[in-house]
């Protein structure tokens, strides 16, 4: 059955941050400017982005459950006789707590009628995830509309404050830089918070464009690659493997404050090693293959990108597997949004959608990699 993307929508907290701004809603971790900063923003590109905390205080001033309803509730559906959803599928990396999932807390705020609720775990991907649960669930005849959403609140892990424990014990060992390591540094440049939903129904409105879901890939590299990006772990050191991850149940509430074992880390160096082979190249070639896609075809191609440092190796790339989307039928709204993870690719469908660049008959592929341990997603559209 045909699945139909009929409604777009997203929430970004408060005012754009801009780059001279960001450490001052952050904090500096032990009062001193961060080395990491300037290099990494000359390399993502990102120009603004948007944090769910209050400049006043410096606390979060909503949870992700809130920042996803206010997505979801910018759809306007009413859960009244004749608009209720079958389905709500949320995706995202950084939940509010452990338990109970993520979408049931969201469908609690909403307070709609019973329905499908289902929550995707993963980093970049769970979005996507959630997407595809929605839309099989729709195609499938399970249901006659879904929702699915996506989003992200890394801001207050970001905090310097989070980072102040690490930073002691590192005083205390008489290192003569303290500083927390790179790979925890890089990421407070790197991400924001934001959140964005879709509505799927099995009929297109007949008065105005909507999008038919073609098919959606979703694959994993795990077999052949470490963890890259994590949270909640720290390494291995005793495993005599450097990329095993140990989980933060193994470290003592000491442990997990001097390590910053709940900080989001990534391995810079493994990531741009394999990111566009592992998570682009090889897993779309085999797409090129099994639906016979062609450059031509295709007229808006719409990448997620963590940094505009991607840009070129991934045109490289789409020309290497005889795929060479024109860089003028490319969209991303990176530089502008911030890297809002799971919620990217909503956010950024939704932007190309409301605006008047979206006609008839336009095919839509969209990629979304994710360096967790390497997977990534593909969806193929047509505007209808």
């Amino acid at each position: 059955m045909p699945v139909y993307i009929t409604r777009t929508a997203h929430y970004l907290p408060f005012d754009a941050v801009g780059n001279d701004e960001m450490e001052s809603v952050l904090g500096k971790v032990g009062n001193k400017a961060s080395r990491a900063r300037a290099l990494v923003l000359r390399s993502n590109g990102i120009k603004s982005r948007h944090y769910a905390i209050d400049r006043a205080t410096g606390l979060a001033a909503m949870n992700n459950a809130q920042l996803t309803t206010r997505a979801i509730q910018n759809l306007g559906l009413t859960d009244k006789e004749g608009d209720r959803v079958d389905v709500l599928a949320a995706g995202t990396s950084t939940p509010d707590q452990l338990m109970p999932s993520h979408a049931v807390m969201v469908h609690g705020n909403l307070a709609w009628s019973r329905l499908e609720v289902v929550s995707c775990a993963g980093i970049c991907l769970s979005g996507i995830a959630a997407l595809k649960h929605a839309w099989l669930s729709v195609a499938s005849g399970s249901a006659q509309r879904a929702v699915a959403c996506a989003s992200e609140l890394v801001s207050p892990m970001m905090r310097a404050s989070h980072f102040e424990a690490e930073l002691q014990h590192q005083v205390q060992a008489l290192e003569k830089r303290p500083e927390i390591a790179f790979e925890k540094d890089f990421l407070r440049w790197m991400l924001s918070d934001g959140a964005g939903a879709l509505l799927l129904e099995n009929q297109p409105p007949p008065d105005s464009v909507s999008l038919r879901i073609d098919w959606i890939s979703l694959s994993s590299a795990a077999h052949e690659l470490p963890a890259c990006m994590y949270a909640g772990a720290d390494r291995n050191d005793h495993s005599g493997q450097s990329t095993d991850l140990q989980g933060w149940l193994s470290f003592s509430p000491e442990q997990q404050q001097a390590r910053s074992v709940f900080a989001i880390k990534q391995d810079v160096k493994l990531l741009n090693a394999n990111i566009v082979r592992a998570t682009l190249t090889e897993p779309l070639e085999a797409l090129v293959k099994k639906h016979n896609l062609k450059a031509d075809d295709i007229d808006w191609f719409l990448p997620h990108f963590s940094s505009m440092y991607f840009s070129e190796p991934v045109f490289e790339s789409l020309q290497s597997i005889g795929l060479p989307i024109p860089r003028e039928r490319w969209f991303t709204n990176l530089t502008s949004k911030g890297n809002t993870g799971a919620a990217a690719p909503y956010i950024m469908l939704d932007e190309l959608f409301q605006s008047p660049r979206i006609h008839r008959g336009h095919k839509i592929l969209m990629f979304i990699p994710e360096s967790g341990r390497f997977s990534s997603g593909f969806v193929y559209m047509e505007a209808c």
